[in-house]
């Protein structure tokens, strides 16, 4: 049983891996071949330039994902056949046990996996987005928002994680039930309490300044019945040029966002377009669908790892002779992502008619050619690709393809 798992095991990670890389090439391959000229639909909307600096930098992220991944699939193999993981249980379980020893497992993989990252975030950020024009942060900014989100990690992670460790161990063959409800109210929590005490360790939040914009977002949002708890600023352009909205918290707490470099490039009837799309999300019940959806996830999950837990050939077919509740976690959540990556275009798809359904949404309320100017805008001050390779946007696409879209929006207006 241990050497069957272990070649189902490296079948589904060489396969994952293969697959990744195929997928990122063929990207790269089609973006490059449709440079040379602006897609018909967009070609009085967005100059040639713009379209040959979109597929340049959409072929450098790609390239450094496919590089990104091959390192995280060899770094994987590392953790468990080539026994990173049992060297560190080996040297843990020499001086600490129980939750003391699952917090210093944890925490040192995470860790190992920050520092092996750490040179593909500084060359993401200060190669490919500096080279792009889009890299407003400076590496003080950049060493201080890894300095906060290590800290914050810490402070939040060690108590949850020892929580965790502790109902595995305390609740009987039923631990994955009380620690799916932990897990999920611990979600909703933080989903109230980000907006007022998390986001701003990061960022600035301004009220929206009163004027024609704010008048406009006000009426918006009485029309789509949505109550907010505030709308703000977000002093986005510290970090990048790229320009966003979203809405963000739960029940009572929620707070609309802008981002300054959003205000500074689209006109007030624009801002409002892109709002009614994300409010869209709200009231077609996205936000709601999703978070059931991960809970629904998770319990499936934490239930499976509860059949694994006491089976010695899962651990041993890993490359970790010891068992305990803190590696079956470990190995259980480093696996999983190579045997459910074949659900990506599930998840895609119906993150794009999420997308769909939001759009029409907005066109309802405002008006769709509104919505095109916003989109088109964003395309090209976000250099985003019009031309993806259509099995590649299948798999990692959240947004339909801007041809898709515009077209649809069009057909509405």
């Amino acid at each position: 049983m241990t050497s069957a798992f272990t070649l189902v095991f490296l079948a589904a990670v060489i396969l994952t891996l293969a697959t990744r890389l195929w997928l990122g090439l063929r990207h790269i391959r089609h973006v490059r071949a449709h440079r040379p000229a602006v897609p018909a639909d967009f070609a009085e909307r967005i100059p040639l330039a713009a379209h040959q600096k979109a597929a340049d930098y959409t072929v450098e992220r790609s390239r450094a994902s496919l590089l990104t991944t091959t390192v995280d699939t060899l770094l994987l193999l590392a953790f468990t056949l080539d026994g990173g993981i049992a060297w560190l249980d080996a040297l843990w379980s020499t001086h600490v046990d129980g939750i003391p020893y699952g917090l210093a497992m944890i925490f040192s993989l995470m860790v190992i996996s920050g520092i092996v990252d750490l040179p593909f975030a500084l060359h993401r950020q200060f190669v490919i987005e500096a080279r792009f024009g889009f890299n407003r942060m400076t590496l003080r900014l950049f060493v201080t928002d890894l300095a906060k989100q290590s800290l914050l990690g810490l402070a939040i992670g060690a108590p949850v994680i020892a929580a965790v460790l502790w109902l595995m161990g305390a609740m009987g063959d039923a631990w994955w039930f009380w620690v799916w409800l932990f897990w999920a109210t611990f979600n909703l929590l933080l989903l109230f309490v980000y907006p007022t005490w998390i986001a701003p360790l990061f960022n600035k939040f301004t009220p929206l300044a009163d004027g024609e914009m704010k008048s406009r977002i006000e009426s918006l949002l009485v029309r789509c019945g949505f109550r907010s708890s505030g709308l703000f600023v977000m002093d986005g352009s510290k970090r990048s040029s790229h320009g966003n909205a979203y809405f963000t918290g739960f029940g009572n707490n929620k707070r609309i966002v802008f981002f300054d470099t959003l205000l500074e490039r689209l006109s007030a009837a624009e801002i409002e377009a892109v709002l009614a799309h994300e409010l869209g999300h709200f009231r077609k019940k996205h936000i709601a669908q999703r978070i059931v959806f991960m809970f629904a996830g998770s319990l499936a999950f934490l239930w499976l790892l509860g059949q694994l837990i006491d089976s010695p050939w899962f651990y041993a077919g890993l490359g970790v002779p010891a068992q305990n509740t803190t590696l079956a976690l470990i190995l259980f959540f480093l696996v999983v992502p190579v045997f459910t990556f074949p659900l990506s275009p599930l998840l895609s798809q119906l993150s794009r008619r999420h997308e769909f359904e939001a759009d029409a949404y907005a066109a309802e309320h405002t008006a769709a050619t509104d919505l095109i100017r916003a989109l088109v805008k964003l395309y090209e001050d976000n250099a985003a690709t019009l031309t993806p390779d259509p099995l590649y946007s299948a798999f990692y696409d959240s947004h339909p393809p801007a041809a898709q879209r515009i077209a649809r929006l069009q057909a509405l207006a």
